[in-house]
């Protein structure tokens, strides 16, 4: 089955918000309070309007979703690309679709084309595997913070991606 990487419209949005409900299960049961676990369509159709919110097609489903955030509270953290509410389809776990959406964002849109050499995320240090999944993909922890809503320590993650080639002008 052909891969559609691409941008999310309007109409995916009751199909977003199936994927992202589903994926973010465990998100509940820790009692995070990530807007993403509770989203009704309201938001996540603000969200597809307000930030880039990607989405990885097989055969006319949707299996993976990844938002990158062009909020400003985010840029207050970090000047850098921030991605948030990333989600798998459950049903199709285990299949690399996730992580495959997340290089695709990572070298077509933010090495891509904003030219970004680095990207940052965050995520809550009492998640199961969540930082450890983070880190074998290359991120690193460069800031803790306690939001004092309850969720506990969140690490914010920074990854450097693969540099640009550089033209050197010789004279």
């Amino acid at each position: 089955m052909s891969e559609i990487y691409r941008l999310a419209e309007q109409k995916d949005a009751e199909q977003l918000l199936d994927v992202t409900y589903r994926a973010y299960q465990l998100i509940r049961e820790l009692g995070l309070h990530w807007p993403a676990a509770t989203a009704d369509l309201a938001l996540i159709e603000d969200n597809i309007a307000t930030n880039e919110c990607y989405v990885l097609e097989v055969g006319g489903t949707i299996v993976a979703t990844i938002t990158l955030s062009k909020e400003e509270e985010v840029k207050k953290l970090s000047p850098l690309p921030f991605i948030k509410w990333f989600a798998a389809h459950p049903d199709y776990s285990n299949r690399g679709y996730g992580g495959k959406l997340l290089d695709w964002v990572e070298e077509n849109i933010i090495l891509g084309q904003l030219g970004s050499p680095e990207v940052t995320l965050a995520t809550a240090k009492k998640h199961p595997w969540l930082v450890q999944m983070y880190e074998r993909r290359g991120y690193k922890r460069f800031l803790e913070l306690d939001p004092q809503n309850g969720d506990g320590i969140m690490y914010l993650l920074k990854k450097t991606l693969a540099d640009k080639p550089q033209f050197i002008q010789r004279g």
